[in-house]
C-alpha cells in the first residue's frame, strides 16, 4: 500500500533498516538508546528494526556501557562476517583483486601485472575473471555471502539499460567496451551477484571520503596521480562524487601530444608516463626494462640521493617542472570548485609523497585566486595503494545498505540505481 508520497510500507521498512545499518557502520558500536537520535527514529521503531537485523545476522552485540543510574546498555555493531565484497582495480601496471568482509578488512588478494598486452580487453577481462575465482577460493571466502563485485577502471563509464556499464577509455584504446556484459558472459558467478563498475578516480575518491583523509569534508577533490592523472569531485550537489577528466585539461596550446591524442593536456606534463618520457628525452637513464613504478623510484633516487652524492640535475629539473604543472592544474580545480580539501593519491602520488607536496602546494597557491586558495588544504590520501580497490568494494556495500541489508530485494525501476542513492547520502558526518 502506498502513502500520499508514493512510499509503501516496504519502502519505509527498507529506509529504517538502511538508517540503522549506516549509523551502526560509521558511528558504532551504539546502544538502542543512542540509535534513536542518531537516526531520527522512535524507540519502538529502533527496537523493531534492530530485532529484524539481529535475526538476519547483520547486527550483533558488542559489549555494554554503563548508563546514568540504570541498567547497562547493550552496544550493537554491524557483524563484519555477515557479508563480503570484491574490489577490483584495473590499474596502470596491474589488475588488483581483493576480497573484503563487511568491515572492509582484507581477506584475500591477488595481482596480475600488465605487460606487453597492456589494456587488451580480453586480457583485462581474463585477469578480472581469474582474480575473482582466486580470491573466492581462499579459506576465508564464503561465496554465498558475496554482496557484489566493484570494479574501478580508467576512462568514462556510461551506465546503459541494455548493456550495463560501458567504458570509454580513449587513453587506453577502449572505445565503448561493454565491460559489464563481457564480465557477466565469462564469469562463473551466479546471476544474482551484481557488478558495479565506475571510474577509478571516483572509487579512490569514495574511499578517501568514507574512510580516509576526506572524511568530514563537504567540498573536496581527490586526485589520482599515476601514469595519467584524474580526479573525483565531491560537493553538496554531487555527494556521491563525480569523476572529472582533469588530466585532459589543456595547459599548453600546441603542447606535447597526450596519449589521448590531443596536444597540451595536463596529463602530457604531469602524468608519471610523461614525466619519465621527459627524463629520457633530456638524457636520463631509467633502468632498462623496468616498469613505471620501478623507473619512478630510480628517478626519485637520482634527484634526491640519500647519500652525499650530487643530485641528478636533469631528474631534479623534470620533477620540479612536473610539480609546477601539477600545482597549476590544482589551481584550476581550486578556482572552479573552491574545495575545502584536495587529496592526492594514486601510486605515483604516494611515491612522490611528502617530498613533492611542498612544491605542489606552493605552485597551486601561486596560480590560484587568493581567496579560495587561502581556504583549501592540500594533503596526501591516507589509504595507500589499495584505495581504489577499497572504493570499488564500497559500491556493492552501498547498494547493500540502500536495500536495507537485503540481498535480493528489487529496486523500483522509477528510482536511481540503489548504489547511487546510497552514495548520494554520504554516510560519514
Amino acid at each position: 500500500m502506498a502513502g500520499r508520497n508514493g512510499r509503501t510500507v516496504r519502502d519505509l521498512r527498507r529506509g529504517n533498516r538502511t538508517a540503522v545499518l549506516q549509523r551502526l557502520y560509521f558511528d558504532g558500536p551504539l546502544s538502542r538508546f543512542e540509535l534513536g537520535p542518531a537516526t531520527g527514529l522512535s524507540s519502538g521503531s529502533v527496537s523493531n528494526v534492530v530485532a529484524d537485523l539481529v535475526a538476519d545476522g547483520l547486527v550483533e552485540e558488542a559489549g555494554s556501557v554503563d548508563s546514568d543510574g540504570g541498567r547497562p546498555r547493550t552496544l550493537l555493531r554491524v557483524a563484519p562476517h555477515s557479508g563480503q565484497m570484491i574490489g577490483v582495480d584495473v590499474g596502470e601496471t596491474r589488475v588488483r583483486v581483493e576480497l573484503f568482509d563487511l568491515a572492509l578488512t582484507e581477506l584475500a588478494r591477488t595481482e596480475r601485472p600488465l605487460t606487453q598486452d597492456g589494456y587488451d580487453v580480453d586480457v583485462i577481462v581474463g585477469h578480472i575473471r581469474d582474480g575473482i575465482a582466486e580470491v573466492l577460493a581462499a579459506p576465508q571466502a564464503v561465496p554465498e555471502r558475496l554482496l557484489g563485485v566493484g570494479v574501478g577502471v580508467p576512462g568514462i563509464v556510461e551506465h546503459t539499460a541494455d548493456r550495463g556499464a560501458v567504458v570509454h577509455g580513449q587513453t587506453i584504446g577502449w572505445d565503448a567496451v561493454p565491460l559489464e556484459e563481457l564480465l557477466r558472459s565469462t564469469s562463473r558467478l551466479p546471476d544474482a551477484v551484481r557488478y558495479f563498475i565506475d571510474n577509478g578516480a571516483k572509487t579512490l575518491g569514495q574511499a578517501e571520503m568514507w574512510f580516509g583523509a576526506g572524511r568530514g569534508a563537504r567540498n573536496a577533490v581527490v586526485v589520482l596521480f599515476g601514469s595519467g592523472v584524474g580526479a573525483c569531485l565531491v560537493t553538496p550537489e554531487v555527494e556521491h562524487g563525480r569523476a572529472v577528466e582533469w588530466g585532459h585539461l589543456t595547459v599548453r596550446v600546441r603542447g606535447r601530444r597526450c596519449r589521448c591524442g590531443a596536444p597540451g593536456c595536463l596529463e602530457a606534463y604531469a602524468g608519471a608516463e610523461s614525466l619519465l618520457a621527459r627524463w629520457r628525452e633530456e638524457g636520463g637513464r631509467p633502468p632498462e626494462g623496468a616498469d613505471e613504478e620501478t623507473a619512478l623510484t630510480a628517478m626519485l633516487a637520482a634527484a634526491y640521493p640519500l647519500d652525499t652524492a650530487d643530485p641528478d640535475p636533469v631528474a631534479l629539473a623534470v620533477l620540479e617542472e612536473t610539480a609546477e604543472y601539477l600545482g597549476a592544474g590544482l589551481s584550476d580545480l581550486i578556482n572552479l570548485f573552491q574545495p575545502e580539501r584536495i587529496l592526492i593519491g594514486g601510486w605515483a602520488g604516494l611515491q612522490l609523497g611528502t617530498r613533492f607536496l611542498p612544491a605542489v602546494r606552493r605552485h597551486a597557491t601561486t596560480y590560484a585566486l587568493r581567496h579560495p586558495a587561502d581556504k583549501v588544504t592540500i594533503e596526501l590520501g591516507r589509504l595507500g595503494p589499495d584505495a581504489v580497490t577499497v572504493g570499488a568494494a564500497i559500491l556493492p556495500l552501498a547498494d547493500f545498505f540502500a536495500r536495507g541489508g537485503r540481498r535480493t530485494e528489487p529496486v523500483p525501476e522509477d528510482r536511481h540505481p540503489a548504489w547511487r542513492a546510497a552514495l548520494e547520502e554520504r554516510a560519514p558526518r
